[in-house]
């Protein structure tokens, strides 16, 4: 192993470092990030430090200066912010500020009149090297001014040393440091997508569900008539399913019985039949033109299609008659179907990577690019740990080398550890633990997880439901926790998600504590009175549509790592805040749907860039009402009415009509 030097000034512990610095640290345009990094020097000199970002093209931009976090950690910080997307470096450059040693000093030495000329005319000679360095006209006069009146013997010592630490040399010094002995960290990288890859509103639902009285079976053409309405919603992914042939045999019948029916429709996952695989679409749903033109009209509604990516094979799917060596044979010579004990997927059969990786990594290549010449620049990825990571790295490195905006979603409820490396190895977004997390506790360390060191790869989407996950809490608490659970993913992460029928609370399980729903849209057509449901007000699209305006309107709550809890007297009560620059979003979340909570809320004003006495503003944007908060905060939600509040905290000098109730102290 390569010793490697650790440089005149140490620069230790730089972070963020995914993978020790051998996978790049993530962020979109725009995005805050801090760098921080362990810096010191022998003796007592001062000692100083900075970020260089360098772009894509490897130009740097102006260093921004690191702070000591606490006096004598020797932890240094610093947020930096890329404008583009691309292939970018940071690294951390430590140096000694000889200027800050000598004003240190001379404010003891010279009142004491130890050394005084000698002080002084040190410091005349610093203050002119250092002048030589500031580029801009008057900032030199200023210093240079410094340096004459520290040289002029005719003025009393106390006015030279006040000319040489006024305000206003102080502030030039500080922008353009004399630095010495610069030592500079390796570079990191930094990979820098485009913002869908961190933030967006999904929603899933099955196409062939979009049927009509005479058709039951929908169409890519009647689903495009589904599309205003998910995008009146806010939404701004639409994430389709597999869209593909559908394998006959075993294939399942309505709640995964073993035995289908003339008129079952099979599961969407079974994918491949003699009218094709992975490359086509499913016969019932259209053709690859009509798929063409759904693209085109969600994108004219400013909608983007998500594809299902499923490496897995119906028996009846091209690819057992030409590869067979793509599949796990028993010792029978037959080809084994799926397991997920006690599960049993008869109708699918998983691949086997190690027989051919190479063969099945240029056929994936060719797949997704198929479909991506149809328009589509998003996959959510089924089942990814399930296949080697090796696999994925290479299939998605290759994707996005050349497609660098193509955005990868891991599927993956699974153990931590692979988690964490599908997303430094590649993967854009994953799901999450979100669905499970519950109580005030859960939510938050889980919470406070995500928005730490592993923002720096791995962003979540906080899907609400799936077709496969009809979480206890929504099965048992109704539409007030419907609501509340929308609250929390829709604020809470920059992603999040819906899979068809939350808004309009569907929440009947097959079998009680199980968490499959029952007559699941996977095995059959779920068509759905979406008329009616919104005429009798058995929907929350409302609520959802709203959330997701706020969403669009408020900066804040695009962002990962801004996240900060604050403190709740009553467990069933959650408070947290975002901010990002001036835009400061206050959440607050009754996580009980069965009844009324009540809560004093303790704001840690400094997190809200307010003064700590400070009394302000807060706009609800759910209700639009508005209420003057300070440190300390009376709340009362009720289930059903007021499941949270998602305030808008304004200045404190805004004029704003001041309402009683929830806003009192």
């Amino acid at each position: 192993m390569r010793t490697v030097e650790i440089g005149r000034i140490p620069v230790l512990d730089v972070r963020p470092a995914v993978d020790g610095g051998r996978r790049p640290a993530k962020a979109v345009p725009g995005e805050t990030f801090e760098v921080t990094a362990t810096v010191f020097r022998e003796g007592h000199e001062a000692v100083a430090a900075n970020v260089v970002l360098e772009d894509a093209e490897g130009r740097p931009g102006p260093w921004t200066p690191m702070r000591e976090r606490a006096p004598g950690t020797d932890r240094w910080s610093a947020e930096v912010t890329p404008d583009a997307p691309g292939r970018w470096t940071y690294r951390v450059e430590a140096w000694s500020d000889p200027v800050t040693t000598w004003r240190e000093h001379a404010r003891i030495k010279v009142p004491a009149g130890l050394d005084t000329g000698l002080v002084l005319e040190e410091g005349a000679d610093l203050y002119r090297r250092a002048a030589a360095g500031v580029p801009r006209k008057a900032g030199r006069r200023v210093v240079t001014a410094a340096a004459r009146a520290l040289r002029d013997d005719a003025l009393p010592v106390a006015e030279r040393l006040a000319a040489a630490l006024a305000p206003e040399v102080a502030a030039v010094l500080a922008r353009y440091p004399l630095r010495e002995l610069v030592t500079s960290s390796e570079p990191y990288p930094l990979l820098v997508e485009r913002e869908r890859a961190l933030y967006g509103s999904w929603y899933e639902f099955f196409p062939r569900s979009e049927g009509t009285p005479e058709q039951p079976h929908g169409t890519f053409r009647t689903a495009g008539r589904r599309l205003p309405e998910i995008a009146a919603m806010g939404f701004d992914v639409v994430y389709l399913p597999p869209i593909h042939p559908i394998g006959t045999t075993h294939r399942k019948g309505r709640n995964n019985t073993l035995t289908a029916g003339p008129d079952d429709v099979g599961v969407p996952w079974a994918i491949g039949s003699p009218e094709g695989g992975h490359d086509a679409v499913h016969p019932a749903l259209g053709t690859l033109d009509d798929f063409a033109h759904f693209v085109g009209r969600a994108r004219s509604l400013g909608l983007e299609v998500a594809l299902d990516f499923a490496l897995q094979c119906s028996p009846d799917h091209p690819w057992v008659h030409k590869h067979p060596e793509w599949f796990h044979h028993r010792a029978d010579g037959t080809i084994a179907y799926a397991e997920n004990p006690p599960k049993k997927y008869q109708d699918i059969h998983p691949l086997a990577f190690d027989t051919d990786m190479d063969g099945l990594v240029a056929e994936s290549v060719r797949v997704l690019r198929h479909w991506m010449g149809l328009g589509v620049r998003i996959f959510r990825v089924d089942n990814p740990h399930t296949k080697p990571v090796v696999f994925w790295e290479r299939l998605l490195g290759e994707i996005n080398r050349a497609d660098p905006d193509v955005v990868f979603l891991a599927e993956a409820f699974t153990r931590p550890a692979m988690m964490r490396t599908l997303a430094q190895i590649g993967f854009q977004q994953s799901y999450t633990y979100f669905t499970w997390r519950e109580t005030k506790r859960e939510l938050t360390e889980y919470l406070t997880e995500l928005t730490g060191e592993a923002a720096s790869f791995m962003r979540p989407n906080f899907f609400v439901n799936t077709p496969d996950i009809l979480p206890a809490h929504l099965q048992h608490g109704g539409r007030p926790a419907f609501e509340a659970r929308a609250v929390l993913a829709a604020t809470l992460s920059p992603a999040w998600g819906v899979y068809s029928g939350y808004e309009l609370c569907e929440n009947t399980p097959l079998h009680p504590g199980g968490e499959e729903y029952l007559d699941s849209e996977k095995y059959q057509l779920t068509p759905r009175d979406w008329v009616g449901a919104a005429r009798e007000g058995r929907t929350i699209a409302p609520l959802i549509t709203r959330l997701n305006t706020i969403r669009r309107e408020h900066p804040a709550l695009r962002r990962l790592r801004n996240l900060s809890f604050h403190q709740a007297d009553n467990d069933q009560v959650i408070v947290y805040s975002k901010r990002a620059g001036s835009d400061v979003v206050l959440v607050v979340v009754n996580l009980d749907p069965h009844h009324t909570q009540e809560a004093t809320i303790s704001l840690d004003m400094p997190r809200l860039g307010l003064d700590r006495h400070a009394s302000t503003p807060v706009r609800d944007e759910l209700t639009g009402e508005t209420y003057h908060w300070g440190e300390t905060n009376y709340v009362r939600l009720e289930p059903g009415r007021a499941p949270a509040h998602v305030f808008h905290v304004q200045s404190p000098s805004a004029a704003a009509p001041h309402t009683e109730g929830p806003g009192a102290s």
